[in-house]
């Protein structure tokens, strides 16, 4: 135990100490928020990635959709590296840094505001961040929660509170530089324990093969199929296709995760950032989908609700129960790791969103940088108490698995921003009009689903949302008219890039950090 809490103090530690270090800058609007736009791309892949996988992931879903496809759920995982970290690279990651520096661009809705020419697109894109980024922020204090009572026995009460003070402390002393740094030595973190505990749980079972024979032998729920969850696609192909897709594509649209494409050093950075994101999501999301396929060989120990169904957050900690009291103190600080660097990045971008797209110039008229800087820190602080306080109200009442709140949270954010933002990149074509319709169809339809659930699960409503917003947005354009926009051609974005490499080379400041190549080519 005193081995366990040591790793704990020692964590929290040094990443108060980065806030501290990291202090100075955040002492100006862009600073704060973006990092001056020069982060690197190996901090930058490390803060996609953390950002990317939380306790929702490893406690949450891993618990969930292992013991519902087993094995298979390892596409899942594939899915997230290559669609959602390598594909969201290649395709938005310099588009999206050269436009939204074009913008002056810093959030979401400043670059929905400022792309389509409409205050209202840019209130309302703010309004649904602040209202659907909250559940998700909440689902992440749950799944860590759990790990520390199995581990400390510690009260979730304390937990919540802990987490939240902590993670309150280093982003409001260094802002999105600190939670940069932070995500990298947690992201350091991440591969190791995963990693670890994979060998630990297949040595505990008696080695790989034992442990797919075991499982092997293992009936699937309402049929006398053996077998299905060591099969290529599972038992529920259609629905494993649909969690691929919400946790895959919805990056895509979700702001705190583009964010980090705004934020990164123009020219190779992007490219470097794009290999190191999808190796260290191979690693992550794919070993720890892995690890939860076998959460059925542990049936007979894992909580069961009053209505027999299993308590998915209950999974990977009962099977993580058994392990060495040291590796269950790495894999708590694993978890903490990815809960907290998630955490660090939802209350920045939602704080960051309410100020300047919702209070300065409307709430505010006039709003000074240093007027800015106090009320985001004031609202890190407000977004990680109400999402505190979610957790608690949750933990007591009849949802019983954090996925739920997830799965609502990426299906309404991403259903609603993926065709404006994707489309807006790359076409001068798109209305304003097809905008409304995807936020719109994106909130209206999970949103729906979660008060009458006609399509099953959130996570068939959210990947529906998705998908639907990226055909929804080019058809109602072809209707109505476009907002003219010089989108910059793929030659132009290949010169910068050889531009940037040159004179990076010759010792000298990229030109790109100014508007006139841009302009001139």
């Amino acid at each position: 135990m005193i081995a366990k809490l040591l790793m704990i103090v020692v964590f929290v530690a040094i990443v108060v100490a980065i806030g501290i270090y990291t202090r100075h800058h955040a002492k100006s609007v862009d600073g704060f928020v973006l990092g001056g736009r020069n982060v690197g791309p190996w901090l930058s892949a490390f803060a996609y990635g953390t950002s990317y996988f939380s306790a929702v992931i490893f406690v949450g879903y891993a618990g969930q959709f292992g013991w519902k496809f087993g094995i298979s759920a390892f596409w899942i995982g594939l899915g997230n590296a290559f669609l959602g970290s390598l594909l969201a690279w290649w395709v938005l990651g310099p588009r999206t840094r050269e436009m939204t520096q074009r913008l002056k661009a810093a959030t979401m809705p400043e670059f929905f505001g400022k792309r389509y020419g409409s205050k209202a697109l840019r209130v309302a894109s703010a309004a649904i961040i602040f209202v659907f980024l909250i559940p998700y922020t909440a689902s992440v204090y749950n799944g860590l929660s759990r790990l520390f009572t199995m581990a400390f026995g510690i009260p979730y009460e304390w937990c919540v509170i802990g987490m939240a003070v902590v993670t309150c402390v280093y982003v409001v002393l260094g802002g999105y530089m600190a939670t940069v740094v932070n995500d990298f030595v947690q992201g350091c973190i991440m591969l190791v324990g995963i990693v670890a505990v994979i060998v630990a749980v297949m040595l505990s079972n008696g080695g790989f093969s034992q442990a797919v024979i075991s499982l092997s032998q293992v009936q699937a729920d309402a049929s006398g199929f053996q077998g299905a969850f060591t099969s290529m696609f599972g038992p529920d192909l259609f629905n494993l296709l649909c969690v691929i897709v919400l946790t895959s594509l919805g990056t895509w649209g979700l702001p705190q995760m583009v964010q980090k494409f705004y934020a990164i050093k123009s020219g190779p950075a992007v490219k470097e950032g794009a290999i190191i994101s999808t190796l260290f999501a191979v690693v992550v999301a794919g070993g720890s989908y892995f690890l939860g396929g076998f959460g059925r060989l542990y049936e007979g120990d894992i909580a069961f609700a009053a209505n027999g169904t299993p308590i998915y957050d209950s999974i990977m900690p009962t099977m993580l129960s058994s392990l060495p009291d040291a590796l269950i103190g790495l894999v708590v600080v694993l978890v903490l790791s990815a809960s907290m660097s998630t955490l660090s990045s939802l209350v920045l971008t939602s704080s960051s969103t309410l100020t300047l797209d919702l209070i300065k110039g409307n709430v505010v008229k006039k709003m000074s940088d240093a007027a800015s800087l106090t009320w985001m820190r004031a609202l890190i602080v407000f977004f990680v108490v109400i999402s505190a306080a979610i957790a608690l109200v949750q933990y007591h009442s009849t949802i019983t698995w954090i996925a739920q709140l997830m799965g609502i949270s990426w299906g309404a954010l991403a259903g609603a921003f993926l065709g404006p933002l994707l489309w807006g990149l790359f076409s001068k074509r798109i209305s304003k009009a097809a905008v409304w319709a995807s936020f719109i169809c994106g909130v209206g339809l999970t949103t729906a689903n979660m008060i009458v659930p006609f399509m099953g699960s959130s996570i068939v409503a959210g990947a529906a949302a998705m998908l639907l917003s990226i055909i929804i947005v080019p058809l109602v354009s072809l209707v109505t008219p476009a907002v003219p926009f010089e989108v910059i051609p793929p030659r132009a974005s290949a010169a910068i890039d050889r531009e940037y490499a040159h004179e990076l080379a010759e010792g000298g400041q990229p030109a790109f950090d100014s508007a006139e190549p841009l302009e001139r080519l």
